[in-house]
């Protein structure tokens, strides 16, 4: 290598140390917002900043992290302040700039003024009122928020417009936690389509130029963490931290890995895994795939003295027509005190002890998985859109199927399709067990799950808890799709 190549290359890789310290410092510790007497209280606003849309919090264009415990209220406004005319493009164009917020993953009423994505709808200029309440028997664990208007979804989300929920108590299911520093990790997708930097941020992520399973399209979005590009952890060699991790991309998988370490799982999708299966309250693996919108609760342990350890998603193959999915770094590992920039966003946080003792719910599904379907979802979709049960969502159409309070059903997922859909039912959980008719070695309780192309997945979906009762909806969670039809009502009586 000549003297004038190697000058411009160890430039170049100055150049991405500055740019990503630079994005580091500049991004705001997000805000923690606690109940006082029960009650969740905030304001927040839909802004577009810069051409892209966001939350703004208290005068910061940031997502706050809201805190509750089993019980509370969340008290929420949410001002519509977008523009009246949308500079952005919507997969149904044109755009409206209406919004509204869903809870992903808790079992609270889809009525109004709660979890309702239906009716509850604002326009430029027009405010919600939320009034959630989180029933008292309310599994804790991580659950997040993101706007739902059918139709814009998949653009808010992308640019951003989402943040964590976290339902205390987890120490009561794993008393390990409460000693352990916790990390709140919100995963996106940042799209660099039209971005000028999108080869430098490409090689600061450390994207294989080798294209990933059968995907012929240029690499269109990089991952962010806490909305930093390749931030830092502070871990100590041998130290446990509790990580929450929640894949809030719009459209990308994760399948997440720590260098040389594993995942003690404790809980997936918000759901403690003792909380069904009490003799096992920990699962151990070295890797993870995570939906969109699915959530990763697990200790994690730092990586010996002087080895370089990186949070990483591994090659995600999609299927012959699934957008690309490539390796990526997420965030470096650093010991305390290197002197290296911390990653914003991702301090301890002190606990609210809570006493009470676990609540188990063991069941025996046996007698469900014994049975034929009582539902099939089947995903398909042509050059026109996206369709379940060969339908198009339709606003005022009537619910697609109903549940009744107090049961429990089996689904069968069909993926008719050449590419990965992740299934998501609002207001419940459910056991995912068989793939492609092959049952799972581990069976999971889940409310985003992957159907692999060409595939399907059986399930047994929760209905017991009264607090869901009303019209909501299922859809699959790449977003643009679902924008595109891929949703439909059901009916929980």
């Amino acid at each position: 290598m000549n003297l004038t190549r190697r000058v411009l290359l160890i430039a170049a890789e100055i150049s991405l140390a500055v740019l990503s310290c630079a994005q580091i410092a500049e991004r705001p510790e997000p805000p923690q917002v606690r109940a006082t007497n029960h009650v969740v209280s905030l304001t927040l606003h839909a802004v577009n900043e810069n051409g892209r849309d966001a939350f703004r919090f208290e005068g910061a264009v940031v997502a706050p992290v809201i805190r509750a415990s089993p019980g509370d209220v969340l008290k929420i406004t949410y001002i519509n302040d977008l523009p009246p005319k949308s500079s952005e493009t919507c997969a149904v164009n044109p755009c409206m700039d209406m919004t509204n917020l869903h809870f992903h993953g808790l079992n609270v009423s889809p009525d109004a003024p709660q979890d309702d994505v239906l009716t509850m709808m604002a326009m430029p200029g027009q405010v919600l009122h939320y009034s959630v309440e989180i029933p008292r028997n309310h599994p804790p664990g991580l659950f997040w928020y993101h706007t739902h208007p059918h139709g814009e979804s998949h653009r808010q989300v992308l640019d951003g417009m989402s943040g964590a929920i976290i339902i205390e108590g987890m120490e009561r299911y794993v008393p390990e936690v409460r000693r352990l520093r916790e990390r709140i990790l919100v995963v996106r997708g940042r799209s660099i389509e039209h971005d000028p930097q999108a080869a430098d941020l490409s090689r600061q992520v450390e994207i294989p130029s080798k294209g990933c399973g059968g995907e012929a399209e240029k690499v269109e979005e990089i991952f962010t963490v806490n909305s930093a590009v390749r931030p830092r952890i502070e871990i100590a060699p041998k130290e446990r931290q509790f990580w929450r991790i929640v894949n809030a991309s719009a459209d990308r998988y994760l399948d997440l890995q720590v260098d040389g370490q594993t995942f003690e799982i404790v809980a997936l999708d918000g759901m403690p895994l003792a909380y069904h299966e009490p003799k096992s309250p920990k699962r151990t693996t070295n890797h993870l795939l995570v939906a969109p919108a699915g959530r990763l609760e697990a200790i994690v342990t730092g990586p010996p003295v002087g080895t370089h350890a990186a949070l990483r998603t591994r090659c995600v193959d999609t299927g012959p027509v699934g957008d690309p999915n490539p390796e990526m770094v997420l965030a470096d590992l650093v010991s305390p005190g290197s002197g290296l920039p911390r990653a914003d966003g991702m301090r301890h946080q002190a606990y609210t002890p809570d006493d009470r003792p676990p609540v188990y719910k063991p069941i025996d599904v046996d007698p469900f998985k014994k049975t034929a379907p009582d539902f099939t979802v089947t995903f398909t979709e042509d050059k026109n859109g996206f369709y379940i049960n060969g339908q198009k969502f339709a606003a005022d159409a009537s619910p697609m199927t109903s549940a009744r309070i107090g049961t429990y059903q089996h689904w069968r997922i069909v993926n008719q399709t050449a590419e990965l859909h992740p299934f998501h039912i609002h207001q419940v959980h459910f056991l995912a067990y068989v793939e492609n008719g092959v049952p799972l070695a581990q069976p999971a309780w889940l409310d985003t799950v992957n159907v692999p192309y060409a595939g399907s997945v059986d399930v047994i979906l929760d209905f017991t808890d009264p607090a869901i009762k009303g019209m909501s909806v299922f859809h699959c969670h790449l977003l643009n799709h679902e924008d595109k039809g891929m949703m439909a009502k059901i009916l929980f009586k």
